[in-house]
This record gives C-alpha cells, sequence and structure tokens, in this order.
C-alpha cells in the first residue's frame, strides 16, 4: 500500500515536472519568438530610418545646391549690369567726344573760311566799284560780261552762305549796322539808315563785315 502511494506520488512529480518543462519550453518559445520579431521590427525600421535620413540629406543637398546656383545667378546679373553700365557709360563719353570733335572741327573750318571771306570782301568791294564806273556808252560786251563774272561771284558766295546785309530803308541795328555819320532826310524817318557807304556780309548767320552807313538823326 505504501509503495503504491509512493509510486503515484512519484508518478505525479513526474508529470509537474514534465508540465512545468513543457511550460517552460513554451515560454521559452515565445520568448524567442517576441525576441526575434522584435529584432526583425528593427531591422525593418533602421532601413526605414536610413531611407529617411538619406532623403533628407538629399533634400537638404538640393536645396543647398539651388541657394548655391540662385547666388552665384545673382551675382553673374549683377557682373553684367555692372558690365552693361560701363560700357554705356564708354559710349556716352565716346558720342560727346565725337560731337565735341565734330564741333571744334566745324569751328576752325568756319574760322579759316571767315578769314579768307574777310580777305576777298574787299575784291568784291572793288569789283562793283568798277562796275560803277563802267561808262553808259562803253562797250556793251564786255560790261555784260564783267556783269556776269560779278553776278556768278556772288551766287557762290552765296552758296557757302554768305549774304549782303540789308541797310538802306531798315531800321538801324548795331547788330549788323555801324554807323560813321549821320543825314537828314525827307524820305525815311528818324533813326532810319539813309545810305549805305561799304556793303555788310553775313557768314551762316554770324556777321562777316558790319554795314558802314548813314543814318537819319
Amino acid at each position: 500500500m505504501a509503495d503504491k502511494k509512493e509510486d503515484a506520488v512519484k508518478k505525479a512529480i513526474k508529470e509537474a515536472q514534465e508540465a512545468a518543462a513543457k511550460e517552460n519550453e513554451k515560454e521559452e518559445a515565445e520568448a524567442v519568438e517576441e525576441t526575434a520579431e522584435a529584432v526583425g521590427d528593427t531591422e525593418e525600421a533602421e532601413p526605414e530610418t536610413a531611407e529617411q535620413e538619406s532623403a533628407e540629406e538629399t533634400k537638404s543637398s538640393k536645396l543647398f545646391g539651388k541657394d548655391k546656383k540662385k547666388k552665384e545667378k545673382d551675382k553673374s546679373k549683377e557682373k553684367i549690369e555692372e558690365l552693361e553700365d560701363k560700357v554705356k557709360r564708354q559710349l556716352a563719353e565716346f558720342e560727346n567726344f565725337r560731337n565735341r570733335s565734330e564741333k571744334e572741327k566745324a569751328q576752325m573750318f568756319d574760322m579759316g573760311a571767315k578769314n579768307v571771306l574777310e580777305k576777298i570782301l574787299p575784291v568784291v568791294d572793288n569789283f562793283e566799284r568798277g562796275l560803277m564806273t563802267v561808262p553808259a556808252d562803253g562797250e556793251k560786251a564786255f560790261a555784260d560780261g564783267m556783269q556776269m563774272i560779278y553776278k556768278q561771284l556772288m551766287t557762290e558766295l552765296e552758296s557757302i552762305g554768305v549774304k549782303p546785309i540789308e541797310a538802306v530803308g531798315q531800321e538801324f541795328d548795331p547788330n549788323f549796322h555801324n554807323a560813321v555819320m549821320q543825314v537828314e532826310s525827307e524820305e525815311y524817318e528818324s533813326g532810319v539808315v539813309a545810305q549805305e557807304l561799304m556793303k555788310g556780309y553775313t557768314y551762316k548767320d554770324t556777321v562777316l563785315r558790319h554795314s558802314m552807313v548813314a543814318v537819319v538823326q
């Protein structure tokens, strides 16, 4: 009887040990499985984090690259504008220089022409005096020839800008007339030129020689 009880106790102990072992194995298996899942989750999470980091680095790199390109573009634009402004200033300076040169050249030409014309005017005066002394009963062909030469001379002078100043019958103007005497006149009013003693001329709207006149007092 005692032996049977002892055997039953041993059997119960053995079964309890086997059940405990199975339970431990189950728990260990579950623990291993959970650990494996945790490791798997970690492995899956790490690539995702790496991808995110890579994406963020790429995005940051692109933004930096854009900023860099923008800064370079702005600097290039600024440099181009600076060069354009410099070229415009140089063109303006060249244009001013050319205008000044042309103006100075024209002034020098006019000055030279004026000096030559001033020497020619006495010749014209003598020509006119010679025509006035031609006798009426003189040789007509000679007188007509002299008149034609005089007319041609005056036409050429007028073509280069030389014109006689109107005097007789005009109001005295000190800008064009040089009064050398005063006279009485029933034909003209006071202050009007009554007689032209020497003809005056203008060259391109500037006085080449003033007219010497007599003015009604």
